[in-house]
């Protein structure tokens, strides 16, 4: 019994030894198996690193009862993170449901991807491989695949363009005051009663008011004298002329002395008013209202509307009662511009007493500054003198998103979709939404708007090249030269469409669309490009050096001397 024991254990020893010994094999000569790994150069797309393999084993390397378990990673400072799937390969013998490569040799294919993070743009692709074998377990060393990863595709601006609302300030604003004197029939001598109306004295009071006030002033006095459309054209010629010259005498000796009225005067007539004839009936409740109103448009002919409205004789009679003596006048009209606050007065107001100011002038003194936190405080007050002005919180909205302020613009953008809820509004919100990296909400938000506008196409292209949809992305940017333009166009490898647009795209402060010029001319292998987008960029903002010195999209310069001075 103990020589069976004995035996047992040395053929068990001689099993297990067998086994650690087939895997020993296979690590020793991993390196026989070739990888091919699509994109040589790993990239990130829709916030995404995606990649292929293709491993291939020699004839008799792969052990007939092993498995190999093979985890691609990425490896970076701080930390690594395993792709989404893990690739199993098994010997022909292995009964498990893995892809199988046979004795002879055999090639396994894998995909995978992972959610990019800015650490990977520094990085090691590797594949940690472990065997196994009827229970035993062995460790590969790791196999370094590629290098890093290119990050070209988060370069896109993700900037506001809102939408101010205007307001409705008008500096000089028109007025009229008018007053009637009216005639008797057929006669144009103005009677003491008429001078004595409401009217007459209400413009008398209204002038008075006007030549005691800086902030108002007087454009131009009218006499208008009008005879009624009944009678002989001859007489109501004579009538309207003679009413004209009552009605000035009487100008003349009233205003006549003051200088800033005795210049402006100015006279017209009309013989006869179916101008007002035709407003005054449409006004009434007159019998045959609507037949009246038809002959007025069926004839021109003066003597024709006349004895055709004169047929009706029971509307004729209404006529002539009600109408008729209102359009036997004199009609006085003064205009006046109302001369409110200028720019300076405006701004001198706020600072003293910004209450006293409407709530269009707190909305129109938002435009004249561009200092931000002094457009915020003016739209502020005005959104604190009337919290129901919807634009006024649109605008506080717009303020902070220019500002970067994303989530305090949310809020008062929120208080303005409260209470309009128009294309505006949307926009803002999009952006807002866009900024706070909600790109759902963004897109539902410019997708909501009645009309597509270069602001909105403009969230939307953005939010496509955020999402790898490059086509579309230049279809929505295609109308005004952008970097995000350029950047789609370089993306779906449209290289000199690219740099074409970034010709008629402006510098900016943040460097951003020098850098893109570089990687643009990179791609193109023009050195000389790359170096001088890469002094622009850094030339505005020393961060690009950092980014550019391991930015694989100028793999090919980093040992170039020029390129290292000029990124060091």
């Amino acid at each position: 019994m103990k020589n069976f024991t004995r035996l047992f254990v040395i053929l068990l020893a001689a099993v297990l030894m067998s086994g650690c010994s087939s895997l020993d094999k296979m690590k020793r000569n991993a390196n026989l198996v070739t990888y091919e790994i699509t994109p040589k150069v790993l990239e990130t797309h829709a916030g995404i690193v995606a990649a292929q393999l293709k491993a291939t084993y020699p004839e008799k390397y792969f052990d007939k009862n092993a498995t190999l378990k093979i985890t691609p990673v990425l490896v970076y400072e701080g930390g690594e993170t395993a792709f989404d799937e893990v690739l199993f390969a098994q010997g022909e013998k292995v009964l498990a449901n893995n892809k199988s490569v046979a004795w002879t040799g055999g090639s396994v294919n894998w995909s995978g991807d992972v959610n990019y993070i800015p650490e990977m743009k520094v990085s090691e692709f590797l594949l940690r491989i472990d065997a196994e074998k009827k229970g035993k377990t062995l460790s590969f060393d790791p196999i370094k695949l590629a290098d890093g990863v290119i990050a070209t595709s988060t370069l896109a601006e993700i900037h506001p363009m809102p939408m101010s609302l205007k307001d409705n300030y008008q500096r000089i604003v028109p007025e009229q005051k008018m007053a009637d004197i009216l005639y008797n029939i057929n006669q144009a001598n103005i009677r003491t009663s008429e001078l004595k109306s409401a009217d007459i004295q209400a413009l008398k009071d209204y002038v008075t008011l006007v030549m005691e006030n800086e902030r108002m002033e007087v454009k131009g006095v009218t006499n208008s004298s009008y005879a009624s459309p009944d009678g002989p054209l001859t007489l109501n010629e004579r009538l309207s002329e003679q009413r004209s010259k009552a009605a000035d005498k009487y100008l003349q000796k009233e205003y006549g002395k003051i200088p800033e009225l005795a210049e402006l005067f100015t006279t017209q007539t009309t013989a006869e008013d179916w101008e007002g004839f035709k407003a005054l009936v449409q006004e009434s409740s007159i019998a045959d209202k609507e037949l009246i109103l038809r002959v007025l448009s069926m004839y021109q002919d003066p003597i024709v509307r006349e004895q055709e409205i004169k047929n009706m004789s029971t509307a004729y009679e209404a006529l002539a009662k009600d109408i008729l003596p209102q359009l036997r006048r004199s009609k006085l009209i003064v205009d006046v511009n109302l001369i409110g606050l200028n720019d300076e007065e405006i701004l001198a107001a706020i600072k003293s007493d910004p209450s006293s100011l409407s709530l269009e002038q707190l909305l129109y003194a938002g435009t004249l500054t561009e200092d931000p936190a002094e457009v915020l405080k003016y739209y502020q007050l005005a959104a604190e003198k009337e919290p129901k002005c919807y634009r006024a919180w649109n605008n506080i909205g717009w303020t902070l998103l220019e500002m970067g302020k994303a989530e305090e613009a949310m809020e008062a953008l929120e208080k303005a979709k409260a209470l309009k809820y128009d294309d505006a509004v949307k926009n803002n919100l999009g952006f807002a939404a866009l900024l706070s990296g909600d790109i759902k909400a963004a897109a539902e938000y410019f997708n909501s708007m009645s009309a597509a506008t270069p602001q909105s196409k403009f969230g939307l292209g953005t939010i496509a090249i955020t999402e790898g949809k490059y086509d579309q992305a230049v279809n929505l940017l295609g109308d005004t030269p952008t970097m995000n333009l350029a950047l789609a166009q370089l993306l779906k490898g449209d290289l000199n469409k690219a740099k074409t647009t970034m010709e008629s795209v402006e510098p900016c402060k943040c460097g951003a669309p020098s850098y893109l010029k570089a990687v643009i001319a990179a791609r193109l292998d023009d050195k000389d490009g790359v170096i001088n987008g890469l002094r622009e960029a850094i030339g505005y903002n020393s961060d690009w050096k950092n980014f550019a010195q391991t930015d694989l999209e100028f793999s090919r310069f980093f040992t170039d001397d020029l390129f290292m001075s000029i990124t060091k």
